[in-house]
């Protein structure tokens, strides 16, 4: 296993705070369970409008909690004052996305200067049951935020 190590001593705040102020963090409800150098769990609650009528997630919210995931890892191991952005992701389906709330669990696979690869693994959480129901790899694009 890679040992990673931090470019800005302040990774977690700085992640938090990127990630909680996008709106689209705050509609999904996502949240940080775990924020270490290279490791990332979130947390997504179960929302009856982002389900199909079984009560199932759609691949949607799905999706983006593995890309939120995978990409915050990535995000842990930047310098100050820079951001990522993902130009490709891809996600693989396992099982129904059945559950009160879905966990996701990321890490990096490559961090360079300007692409980094992270990978994640979403968990459908009913009660004490966690089910696999989808993993996948994300791709994003390193930049300083005075890029924007």
């Amino acid at each position: 296993m890679q040992a990673f190590q931090p470019a800005n001593p302040n990774y977690a705040k700085a992640l938090e705070k990127l990630i909680y102020g996008m709106p689209i963090a705050q509609y999904f409800g996502l949240r940080f369970i775990r924020i270490e150098p290279d490791l990332v769990e979130m947390e997504m609650p179960f929302r009856k409008e982002l389900s199909f009528a079984e009560g199932a997630f759609q691949a949607g919210p799905i999706g983006t909690l593995l890309d939120f995931t995978a990409g915050s890892a990535a995000g842990t191991l930047l310098p100050p004052d820079w951001g990522t952005s993902t130009i490709d992701f891809t996600v693989k389906v396992l099982a129904p996305a059945r559950g009160e709330k879905f966990v996701a669990r990321g890490a990096v696979v490559s961090a360079g200067k300007s692409i980094s690869v992270g990978e994640a693994k979403v968990f459908a959480i009913a009660g004490s049951e966690e089910t696999l129901c989808a993993a996948g790899l994300v791709t994003m694009h390193n930049f300083a935020s005075n890029r924007l």
